[in-house]
């Protein structure tokens, strides 16, 4: 098969003229559908290494982007670096290289005959002016030996390198130039590359077992994973992941650890501290993930870092041109974060205090000495603001909001509760109330079940819950068992296998909300989008009288066709795993169930989805018009799972308010 988006994927329009970013003060959309289903007005910013510029996403039309910089100086204008029209290619996340330079990540979905949605990755470089744009990911021709997904990782800046990185790369073997390096071998491997002239040294042979590789910041590798050969499990090789480490000066690998990544047994690196030489990562601790320190000095000493008794560790917290480990952050009912560093520690106190009514702050990126500091601050009600703070003047710049259209609008605020599961587990769950609402009596309620399902809401903006909230729904969004972030037990198998748990906890929530008087039982709805808009079509399947409506976005529908489309994918067997079957399958599959749906369902779906493939709302589609219910599908052409596009997302919501405002009869 051959196309040139699989050699180059750069249809890309280099120092386009647009109108101009959208920023605070630009006027707001005429109605709530158009300025909530707006996507972010900046997205991905990145400091430059001397902290004199900023370099950002904004949105086109569509799914198009354009990337801009910013001098951080008086009366300084935006500049246009390139755009991209989203057709299929699309800019990512863009960071700097050198003061002049920056390599983005270029990505996007295509339709293919024989796997139906193919996804693929490209990483670029461009000057700030748009000139010299350079694919960095190995290229392909009609000699390859196969399709090459993935363009790479940058896995370390090279600070002390202006304008190199060191890199992953994948190869593929190649006939026509069988005496390139690694041109024979079909693999994983890491390469130094200038990005100006893309002069390349290999660093790490391609390895057919390699799946990543974890630099220490100071371009020297010294982590490298790949798939067990053995297993942890006999007979269950496929979720297992090796890791090996190298001593300081050494190139002989050392075994480190194993991790499942079925059961999140094991350490599971994920920084390498070049001072401490030692790895940061994941392990187990009574039952909940914590943050440990392994010593990669030959003794592999093992020392527990952070951990919590009730909940899951988070992430690292890392900042400056070599992803520095500074801290850890946790949610309970609200996010936390806890800082390694003295500093940022009382830094982040400060700016804590200046900025009280934004308490959810994160620290987005630094120049090269961190000096100047781009942060993001926000709250259940605010999507957030970004800042430039100079340390030596000790003074923070506001920059761009997050969301400008909806500047002046009064959002909701969210409370963290709890309801009771059927035997008796309490649930913890985030409630949001009409905005000057403040004691909701009899109000029409939204179930809202989170996606994954190894995922979990959290509080913080969320514009799906805003929206509705804004159009007079209270709105519930459970954590439901099976959600991640709570322990293994919380986790149950998974949201699939153990599907009657977590539908039931989704259930219970709608009771919840009726007992408790908060919502009207005539006027109770659920929306979902992924994992979520299942729960939605599997709750009205096992309680059909509960919900009087039911919007499902991107649904899994069918578990057996849920694991078919990976069946020619390295993830056949741990998907298949994963996913369980036998009758608990097909019982916890809506679209063999259909008839039992009593109530009006509204499906949304992008025809280049691939994590859930859109003909599992064409399956459940025709179920429903076959078992006579009352159902609509809208198509998206062209979108994939996250419908980034605007337009597509003001659709959703306002057709999504309007059937259930009509089902509901309010």
């Amino acid at each position: 098969m051959k196309s040139t988006w699989l050699y180059l994927s750069l249809a890309i329009v280099v120092r386009a003229v647009i109108a101009g970013p959208v920023i605070a003060g630009a006027a707001p959309p005429p109605d709530a559908a158009a300025a909530f289903g707006a996507r972010e007005s900046v997205e991905d910013l990145s400091l430059s290494p001397d902290g004199a510029k900023v370099a950002y996403r904004v949105p086109l039309a569509g799914q198009g982007s354009a990337v801009l910089t910013l001098a951080l100086e008086k009366d300084a204008k935006p500049r246009v670096v390139m755009t991209a029209d989203g057709k299929p290619d699309r800019i990512g996340d863009c960071k700097w290289v050198s003061n002049d330079r920056l390599v983005c990540t270029i990505y996007g979905v295509v339709a293919d005959t024989q796997y139906d949605v193919l996804p693929f990755t490209r990483e670029i470089a461009v000057n700030t002016d748009g000139s010299n744009l350079r694919l960095l990911s190995t290229r392909q021709n009609e000699y390859s030996h196969g399709i090459q997904l993935g363009g790479g990782t940058v896995i370390d800046w090279l600070p002390e390198e202006s304008g190199a990185v060191l890199m992953t790369r994948v190869y593929i073997p190649d006939d026509h130039l069988s005496s390139r390096i690694g041109s024979t071998v079909r693999g994983l491997g890491v390469d130094r590359i200038d990005t100006q002239t893309l002069q390349t040294k290999q660093v790490e042979p391609p390895r057919p077992d390699a799946e990543a590789y974890i630099s220490d910041g100071r371009g020297t590798v010294r982590i490298v994973a790949s798939r067990s050969l053995t297993g942890a499990k006999a007979g269950n090789p496929s979720s297992v992941v090796d890791y090996a480490y190298r001593k300081p000066g050494s190139r002989e690998w050392l075994p480190l650890s194993q991790f499942d990544t079925m059961d999140l047994s094991g350490f599971e690196p994920v920084a390498v501290d070049h001072d401490l030489n030692a790895a940061y990562g994941y392990q187990k601790k009574d039952g909940r993930l914590a943050l440990y320190r392994v010593s990669l000095d030959g003794s592999l000493h093992t020392e527990l870092v952070f951990s919590r008794p009730d909940v899951d560790v988070g992430g690292l917290l890392r900042i400056g041109r070599r992803n520095r480990v500074v801290g850890v952050s946790y949610t309970t009912d609200v996010p936390h974060v806890v800082f390694f560093d003295p500093g940022l520690e009382k830094l982040g106190a400060s700016l804590a205090h200046a900025l009280k009514d934004k308490p959810l702050l994160n620290f987005v990126d630094s120049n090269l000495d961190e000096s100047k500091l781009l942060l993001c601050a926000g709250s259940d009600d605010d999507p957030g603001v970004y800042y430039i703070f100079d340390s030596a003047a000790r003074h923070l710049q506001t920059f761009y909001v997050v969301r400008s259209e909806l500047e002046g609008r009064t959002l909701a605020h969210v409370k963290p509760v709890t309801y009771p599961a059927a035997d008796g587990t309490a649930i913890p769950g985030y409630l949001t109330l009409p905005p000057g609402v403040d004691d909701a009596r009899g109000l029409p309620a939204i179930v809202m079940p989170h996606g994954g399902p190894t995922a979990r809401d959290v509080w913080r903006f969320d514009y799906l819950a805003q929206y509705f909230a804004s159009r007079g729904f209270v709105v519930l969004q459970p954590n439901f068992r099976g959600s991640w972030g709570y322990g293994d037990e919380w986790l149950e198998k998974n949201g699939f296998q153990s599907w009657r748990v977590a539908i039931g906890d989704v259930a219970d929530a709608g009771h919840w909300l009726v007992t408790q008087g908060i919502a009207d039982p005539a006027k109770l709805g659920i929306v979902g989008w992924s994992y979520g808009g299942y729960a939605a079509l599997q709750s009205a399947v096992v309680d059909p009288s509960l919900f009087k409506a039911v919007v499902a976005i991107a649904p899994v529908t069918d578990f057996a066709l849920l694991k078919e489309q990976h069946r020619h994918w390295s993830d056949f067997a741990f998907m298949s795993r994963y996913i369980g079957d036998g009758e608990q399958a097909r019982a916890g599959s809506p679209a063999h169930n259909a008839a039992k749906i009593k109530v009006p369902v509204l499906l949304f779906h992008g025809t280049l989805d691939r994590n859930v493939l859109f003909m599992q709302s064409r399956e459940m589609d025709e179920r429903l018009a076959k078992a006579g219910a009352p159902h609509e599908l809208v198509r998206f052409e062209g979108l994939d799972h996250y419908l980034e596009d605007s337009g597509a997302r003001s659709e959703m919501l306002r057709k999504s308010d309007e059937f259930l405002h009509e089902a509901m009869n309010f």
